[in-house]
C-alpha cells in the first residue's frame, strides 16, 4: 500500500562562516522542522562551511568521522529525524564533495557528487557512481546540485528508488557578474552571444528541468539550495578570464590584474518539496533562511518509469565549458592540496 512520510527542506543563507557557526545555524532549523513532524530533513550542500572558491576549501575537507559527520548523527538521534546534508571529504589523497545520509539509530549513507561544476574541480574530485540508501523511510536516491542536469544519473535510479533527495548550493552563474579592479563591471548578457545562449537557457535548471526528470522517474523529491549574495575569486584565475577574452577581446587587459578579478551574483532560491508529478508542494521563499515541510506519497514498491526519457533542455556550451574547466583545473586541484596539507596527489 502506498504510504506517506514528512520531508524537511531547508534553505540556509551560504555565506561563509565557521564550523561552529553553521553547525549551530544548521541545528536551530533542523529542530524545528522535527517538532513540526519532519522525518527528513534535508541541508542545503556545503551546509557547514557555506560556498565559496578559496584555499580554505581545502582546509575544510573532513574525514568520514570527522566533526560535522558525528554532528549529523548525534543530531539525528537526539531528535529522531533523518539528516542529509554534503560536506568535503577528504579520503586519502584525494577530497570529494559528499552527500551523508544518517539515520537516527546510526546508519548511514554516502554519495559523492559525480559532477563538480566548473571551478568546482578546482576543489574536490568526481564520484562515479549512485548511491540508494535503503532507510526505514523507504529507498531514496541521492544526487549533489550539477548532477540533476546529466540525464544518465537519472536513468541510473529509474524504477530503483521510492523518492529523490538532492542538495545542492547553487550560485546562479547564468546571472554572473565580473567585476574588475578598476570597478568596471562585465554581465553575463553583455559577454557575447553564447553566454546570452547559456543565460536564456539556464534558469530553470532546478525548477522546470529538474522537476521533468522526477515526474519521469514517477517519485516524489526534495530539492535544497541555498540564499543571499555570492561574492569569490576564482581558481586559475588567467585561464578564467582569458575564457572571457574569447568573446570580449577588450578585456585582454586585465589579464595582468586577474587574481584581484572577482565575481558576483545571486543564488537559485529552489528550495522546494514535490509530488512524484513533479509539481511542487511547498517551497521556501527568496532570500529566506528557513525551512519548508511537506507531506509526500510513497509507492510500497519503486515505481517504473513513465515513458520515454526527457533531455535536460539547457544549452549543450554548458556542458563543453564543465569539460573543458576539467581539464585546466586538474593542476589547480593538485597544486591545491599540496600546498595546504603537503598531500602528494597523482
Amino acid at each position: 500500500m502506498p504510504y506517506t512520510i514528512k520531508i524537511a527542506a531547508v534553505q540556509m543563507i551560504a555565506c561563509p562562516a565557521s564550523l561552529s557557526e553553521r553547525l549551530a545555524c544548521a541545528e536551530t532549523l533542523v529542530v524545528r522542522a522535527a517538532q513540526g513532524g519532519a522525518q527528513l530533513v534535508v541541508l542545503p550542500e556545503l551546509f557547514n562551511t557555506g560556498y565559496e572558491y578559496s584555499d580554505e576549501n581545502y582546509r575544510r575537507a573532513e574525514s568520514l568521522d570527522g566533526p560535522t559527520s558525528t554532528w549529523m548523527k548525534q543530531t539525528a538521534n537526539r531528535y529522531s529525524v533523518h539528516i542529509a546534508g554534503t560536506f568535503l571529504r577528504l579520503d586519502g589523497q584525494d577530497i570529494y564533495n559528499t552527500l551523508l545520509l544518517v539515520a537516527p539509530d546510526g546508519r548511514a549513507w554516502r554519495y559523492d557528487k559525480n559532477y563538480p561544476w566548473a571551478w568546482e574541480r578546482a576543489y574536490f574530485r568526481a564520484g562515479n557512481d549512485v548511491t540508494v540508501a535503503d532507510t526505514s523511510l523507504g529507498r531514496l536516491g541521492l544526487m549533489i546540485c550539477w548532477d540533476v542536469a546529466h540525464v544518465d544519473l537519472w536513468a541510473r535510479y529509474a524504477g530503483h528508488v521510492d523518492a529523490m533527495v538532492v542538495c545542492s548550493c547553487p550560485p546562479a552563474m547564468h546571472e554572473l557578474t565580473v567585476v574588475f579592479p578598476d570597478g568596471n563591471r562585465l554581465r553575463s548578457g553583455d559577454a557575447g552571444p553564447i553566454m546570452r545562449h547559456v543565460k536564456h537557457t539556464s534558469g530553470g535548471v532546478f525548477s522546470h528541468c529538474l522537476l521533468q526528470q522526477v515526474a519521469y522517474l514517477g517519485v516524489p523529491v526534495v530539492n535544497t539550495t541555498a540564499t543571499g549574495v555570492f561574492s569569490s575569486a576564482v581558481p586559475s584565475p588567467k585561464v578564467s578570464l582569458a575564457v572571457y577574452t574569447l568573446a570580449r577581446p577588450d578585456l585582454w587587459k586585465y589579464i595582468s590584474q586577474a587574481d584581484a578579478v572577482r565575481v558576483e551574483t545571486g543564488y537559485y532560491n529552489e528550495t522546494y518539496v514535490a509530488d512524484a508529478a513533479g509539481r511542487v508542494l511547498q517551497r521556501v521563499p527568496p532570500e529566506v533562511e528557513a525551512y519548508t515541510l511537506a507531506e509526500v506519497v510513497l509507492a510500497d514498491t519503486p515505481p517504473q518509469p513513465h515513458g520515454k526519457q526527457p533531455p535536460f533542455g539547457i544549452s549543450a556550451f554548458a556542458y563543453w565549458s564543465d569539460a573543458f574547466a576539467d581539464w585546466i583545473l586538474a593542476s589547480a586541484y593538485r597544486r591545491g592540496i599540496r600546498k595546504v596539507s603537503g598531500i602528494s596527489v597523482s
